[in-house]
């Protein structure tokens, strides 16, 4: 790819809309410069609409695309995750890799459309349906990294150390026979895919929760690990019943318990709905991330994170697809505000009063600052030396068309509906998210799992 000029008539830097904005991306597809107040010069393409960063979507399960809108009947007094969790085995335990790699293509296609351009794949689906290894052990990560590169959006693959089925569990359940990993597996994948050079592909590790992986099986990880410059992601204090469980077992909460782990900037707290503000405290204090996904935790019944704890103590932030039955940052920042408001009965509860009024901007912000570490990059969004991704939007998009500019973001997350980028970019590219070769193999795919 040869160097390149572009011209935004606004552009999301630093925080806020600055206007004229030229653009110039590297041939190594990173941003060079990116400078306000200029006039276009001549021969240097106009960008037809506004320009915003895209977000890194921090928490996939690529394969649950397939079980999504296929749990909402409800056949007995109650459902919850755990009978959610239950039904979604049964996709898990038949899915291949090259059904995988179909999913995953309509799935990354459908986040790119969502204004997603890197996605971190906290994968344990590893083994074949008997719980033997493929010829390949990582035959179902190459198919979630092949997928990714079909599409063009950034993979950050997260193998997954899954070891036990419960606090004072030893092993798996037999359901889980495809998921069983320790931790030299964990590092070994990680290890291999990224000696791979696969581009916009990268790795770093996850354990599954301390349910699944024992003090034991983390310190073993983190031994493994060492000071490599990697992500380290976890599920965390997503339920009630995990916190009531860890209690029961150890005599201590999830987070405060997590939060002896040595953690730092490196690690990402996936969900921590449950917390109370001590545990913020010392999360904080640890530099890690955490990672909300509003669509996943209000379709599963887990309870409303403490965002403006998580907002105030200045921990990073993102949001992830995890399930897949939603796959728009937008429609989650709205989740996400939304939730809190139904919570508190009062409205605008992530502003900030004195410093960053609008709602949508301090989530949205906040999640452009957070996404770098997620994906294990050091550098996210419209600055020099980020990788150039970006989205430009339909300034007549529903919603937004109208407004005046400075409220087009509050616009965009809390009116909008429908389409609203024209274009998408990875890496100085524009691509394409709609794709009917790829959609037919999905639905094929779909029929064959669920006929």
């Amino acid at each position: 790819m040869s160097a390149q000029w572009l011209h935004a008539p606004q552009a999301w830097m630093e925080g806020r809309w600055q206007s004229d904005v030229l653009m110039e991306i590297g041939a190594d597809g990173r941003w060079r410069s990116l400078r306000p107040d200029q006039p276009a010069p001549d021969g240097v393409r106009r960008l037809p609409g506004p320009v915003l960063p895209s977000l890194v979507d921090a928490h996939s399960h690529a394969f649950q695309r397939a079980f999504a809108g296929l749990a909402e009947q409800r056949d007995s007094d109650s459902d919850d995750f755990w009978s959610w969790r239950d039904r979604m085995y049964g996709v898990a335990l038949r899915v291949t890799p090259a059904q995988l790699k179909a999913i995953a293509a309509q799935l990354y296609g459908e986040l790119l459309a969502g204004g997603y351009t890197q996605v971190c794949e906290f994968h344990y689906l590893q083994h074949q349906p008997d719980g033997q290894p493929h010829a390949d052990e990582l035959a179902m990560s190459w198919a979630l990294a092949e997928a990714a590169q079909e599409v063009g959006i950034g993979l950050t693959l997260l193998p997954v150390l899954y070891a036990h089925a419960g606090f004072q569990q030893t092993g798996l359940r037999e359901s889980q026979r495809r998921f069983r990993t320790d931790a030299d597996w964990v590092w070994r994948a990680c290890e291999r895919v990224n000696a791979a050079g696969l581009p916009l592909v990268n790795a770093g590790v996850a354990v599954h929760s301390l349910r699944a992986a024992h003090p034991a099986d983390v310190q073993a990880l983190c031994d493994r690990v060492g000071d490599a410059a990697v992500p380290i992601h976890i599920h965390v204090a997503e339920q009630q019943q995990e916190v009531n469980d860890c209690l029961s077992a150890t005599g201590r909460r999830p987070l405060d318990l997590l939060a002896d782990a040595g953690l730092d900037a490196r690690w990402q707290l996936v969900h921590a709905t449950h917390s109370t503000r001590e545990e913020i405290d010392r999360i904080a204090t640890s530099g890690a991330g955490v990672v909300i996904c509003p669509g996943t935790e209000a379709n599963l019944g887990d309870g409303l994170a403490d965002l403006s704890g998580w907002l105030e103590a200045g921990v990073p932030l993102t949001v992830g697809s995890d399930s897949q039955v939603t796959r728009d940052w937008v429609e989650e920042l709205r989740w996400l505000e939304y939730g809190q408001r139904l919570g508190q009965q009062r409205r605008n509860v992530a502003a900030w009063p004195g410093r960053q009024p609008s709602t949508a901007a301090r989530l949205f912000e906040a999640c452009v600052q957070g996404s770098a570490a997620a994906a294990g990059f050091s550098s996210w969004g419209l600055t020099p030396g980020a990788r150039a991704d970006f989205l430009v939007l339909d300034p007549q998009a529903s919603g937004v068309g109208g407004l005046p500019a400075t409220a087009r973001l509050d616009g965009l997350i809390f009116a909008s509906q429908g389409a609203t980028w024209l274009e998408v970019h990875v890496a100085g590219r524009q691509r394409l998210p709609h794709d009917e070769a790829r959609r037919h193999r999905f639905e094929a795919t779909m029929a064959a799992l669920w006929s």
